[in-house]
């Protein structure tokens, strides 16, 4: 019966026409963003369930099409192993087991077709599958690493906005606060800001290296104290904190309010212990000296309505 049926088999010839194999993502050259590999992702993803989906059902129709080849092979063996003893019940039954037997042939002739159709695209599926996991890694950490991009770019641009609104927020020139720690003095309010210049203390205590200094393409009117990393640096003068981050090449940063449009800015701090917001007393704790590449300093400044003005004038140098 096997070899019958074996050589049924070989010797039915089946053409079909294969099924056309899915769409590929043309070639659009690299993301300009996140969103763009996001959707791209999204389309692989897609694509990679539309294929695993497809093979599925081709792995179910391969399995059905086995189970009628091997009921249709059987009975055609049956069938072919009668020979033409039918001849002795009539013309008209001997007729009837020709066309049965030709029914079988073509029947199996399909199922073989079907089979062979499924396998073919099975294996070009999954081929195309293979690919398309193998392109998903590598998309995915491209993904990952510009979505990390551009949140730090974000945080970035958030940052200096947030600098920028620091010399925005002034107080108006009448406003007085008292702050925790300070006892008013005799006669009136605390001492403001503006008097204080010619006499305004260092941020750091103790013996220290000055010089003249800046940021950016302004001019060098901040000033470099060099101090040993961790040293205390600390609030000038009472104020409101007004930014506490991480500010481009100022690295951690902050900035007081002293009312009136006047700012003082501590930058190139290992560390920040204020959070924006709190209301300090003079000589409150800041954060602590930073390292640099000229060794372990504080950049001090000071602006009145956003304009860097001479610190060394206001320190008395």
């Amino acid at each position: 019966m096997r070899r019958a049926l074996f050589l049924l088999l070989a010797a039915t010839s089946v053409s079909a026409a294969d099924p056309a194999e899915p769409a590929s993502r043309p070639d659009r050259g690299a993301p300009a963003s996140a969103a763009e590999l996001e959707r791209l992702l999204r389309e692989l993803d897609g694509e990679i369930l539309a294929i695993s989906r497809r093979m599925e059902e081709l792995q179910h129709r391969e399995k059905e099409a086995d189970a009628r080849v091997l009921a249709r092979g059987r009975a055609y063996v049956r069938l072919a192993r009668a020979g033409l003893l039918p001849a002795g019940a009539g013309f008209e039954e001997l007729v009837e087991h020709a066309v049965r037997l030709e029914r079988l042939r073509r029947g199996l002739a399909a199922d073989i077709a079907t089979q062979s159709n499924a396998r073919r695209e099975q294996v070009r599926l999954g081929e195309r599958l293979s690919k398309l996991r193998a392109r998903r890694g590598p998309l995915e950490s491209e993904h990952e690493a510009r979505l990390r991009q551009e949140t730090f770019q974000r945080s970035a641009e958030e940052r200096e906005r947030a600098f920028e609104r620091a010399f925005l927020s002034g107080r108006s020139g009448d406003h007085s606060a008292v702050y925790g720690g300070q006892p008013p003095q005799i006669g009136g309010a605390p001492e403001r800001f503006a008097a204080r210049r010619g006499r305004l203390p260092l941020p750091v205590a103790g013996r220290t290296e000055i010089r003249r200094a800046g940021r950016g393409s302004g001019r060098a009117n901040g000033l470099e104290l060099t101090a040993a990393p961790g040293t205390p640096v600390r609030a000038v003068h009472a104020g409101r904190v007004a930014f506490a981050d991480t500010y481009a090449e100022y690295g951690r940063t902050v900035i007081l309010d002293h009312g009136g449009g006047h700012y003082t800015v501590s930058a190139n701090l290992g560390s920040i212990d204020v959070t924006v917001g709190d209301e300090l007393e003079s000589g409150k704790r800041l954060g602590t000296v930073g390292a640099s590449d000229r060794g372990a300093l504080v950049y001090f400044e000071i602006r009145i309505k956003g304009e860097i003005v001479n610190a060394a004038e206001w320190v008395g140098l």
